[in-house]
């Protein structure tokens, strides 16, 4: 007899607005969904001649599609894929004053765009759920934009709406262990939670842009073997740029990332893996935490800037950390801090508290820690009482990032160990005046600092 019949290759691709059940402009996510439902019905053979199962692709072309209905994606081997991220700015869009709106070329973000719409605040866009054998695998996807559209104030005088980076929505969380997925070329934006996914192996997050959401990038669980690299990302001031948690063999590479994110990574409980030339930015300290006894981790050739909100909209929101805290903060052993560059560049009354010197690396406990041919470059900034207008958030953004020249120094502790913490080794990252600890504790090797009377 024969056996039974094959997925039929050419069969598996669909395109959302030539579903003929619902309309994929009005509710995305019930199309999605039938599409999910029809993959299902005609690919029930688990194995035949090899094969049976091969999934599909699912293509959504240029254009605004509302998503009323939750997306559950419990098949393997599914790639939902756009036409553009279509990423652009919400956040200046909203602080920008309705009377030059007029003349804008565009004011929403575009690409193939989902925005959310769910009557349930708390769920997902797009779910992933499915337990069992074996763990689902090989889900995909690239090249659209979810658009959370408005933020909320959810507290009495608190956070103006569109500036509070909370609305209770996420673009995609896979709450299921999870095998080789990608999520590449995306644009998800007005977000509370960006991409959240649980147990994660073999992720990649690459090449997408992540900005302008409570918190961007969550691995949660634990997992293995992922990777998050080349993406341009910046959550608020609530939230994680890049947070993982108990995950091993995890690579952070070739970001770029925004500030006025809560902190720029976040590695807790997080071992040999990898933190390697990102470029960091922030406006607030605690921009690399490694916590809860995040050990053996590789933080290298990354380069960090700190300096201070410069666009009046968001003067008066931080992370509520202040500068003791430190830009680094190492909470575990055995970790390798090695030739990263650190720029801190503030007005001496920015620095909290009161009097207080800012920190650049802390260990605040642990053994072991590494840190070596570090170099902290301190600069005192302009006062801050020329911030600029609402409608120059590019040019007074870029303006203070060129603005170093030939500022004066800035007093700074470049290494700090705290008491808790002993048996590490400070090599060529601070001069003996710029590292404090207990050098009958910890080993060090001051830098050399110019003869007095020389100028760099």
């Amino acid at each position: 007899m024969p056996g039974p019949a094959r997925a039929e290759p050419g069969q598996n691709s669909y395109d959302v607005t030539r579903w003929p059940g619902g309309d994929a402009s009005e509710d995305i996510g019930a199309v999605i969904n039938a599409i999910i439902a029809d993959i299902k019905t005609r690919q029930q053979a688990r194995d035949a001649g090899d094969g049976g199962k091969p999934g599909g692709v699912i293509f959504i072309p240029p254009g605004d599609y509302r998503l009323r209905t939750q997306v559950v994606i419990d098949i393997s081997y599914l790639r939902i894929v756009g036409a553009g991220h279509g990423f652009t700015s919400s956040s200046i869009r909203f602080n920008t004053p309705p009377e030059e709106l007029s003349n804008w070329h565009e004011i929403w973000p575009g690409g193939s765009r989902i925005v959310v719409d769910l009557a349930a605040r708390e769920e997902a866009a797009f779910l992933v759920r499915r337990e069992g054998n074996p763990r689902i695998s090989s889900v995909e996807f690239a090249d659209f934009c979810i658009d959370g559209l408005h933020f909320e104030a959810r507290e009495t005088g608190g956070a103006d709406a569109e500036n509070s980076y909370l609305n209770g929505k996420t673009g995609i969380h896979v709450v299921s262990a999870n095998d080789s997925f990608r999520i590449t070329g995306m644009g998800l934006i007005y977000l509370e939670h960006g991409l959240k996914i649980d147990d994660a192996d073999a992720l990649s997050v690459d090449n997408n842009f992540i900005a302008e959401c409570g918190n961007c990038i969550e691995l949660r669980g634990m997992g293995q073997a992922s990777r998050i690299a080349n993406n341009l990302i910046g959550a608020g001031y609530r939230g994680h740029s890049i947070y993982a948690e108990n995950h091993g063999g995890l690579l952070i590479s070739g970001n770029n990332v925004f500030p006025r994110g809560k902190s720029s990574v976040h590695l807790s409980g997080v071992v040999r893996s990898s933190v390697t030339s990102n470029r960091f930015h922030s406006f607030y300290p605690g921009m690399l935490v490694l916590s809860d006894g995040a050990s053996e981790n590789l933080v290298s050739a990354n380069h960090f800037l700190r300096d201070r909100e410069p666009w009046a909209p968001m003067l008066g929101y931080d992370n509520g950390l202040d500068d003791l805290f430190g830009l680094v903060r190492i909470e575990g052993s055995n970790n390798s801090i090695i030739a990263n560059h650190i720029s801190q560049s503030l007005p001496p009354e920015a620095i909290t508290p009161d009097g207080a010197t800012s920190i650049a690396i802390r260990v605040a406990t642990g053994a072991g820690n590494y840190i070596a041919n570090n170099n902290v470059v301190g600069t005192v900034a302009g006062s801050s009482s020329d911030e600029a207008p609402n409608s120059a958030c590019f040019a007074t953004q870029v303006g203070a990032l060129l603005s170093a020249g030939d500022a004066a120094p800035l007093d700074m502790r470049t290494v700090l160990i705290d008491e808790a913490s002993a048996g590490n080794t400070v090599l060529f990252s601070g001069s003996d005046a710029e590292v404090e600890m207990d050098r009958s504790r910890n080993a060090f090797f001051a830098t050399p600092v110019p003869a007095a009377g020389v100028t760099p």
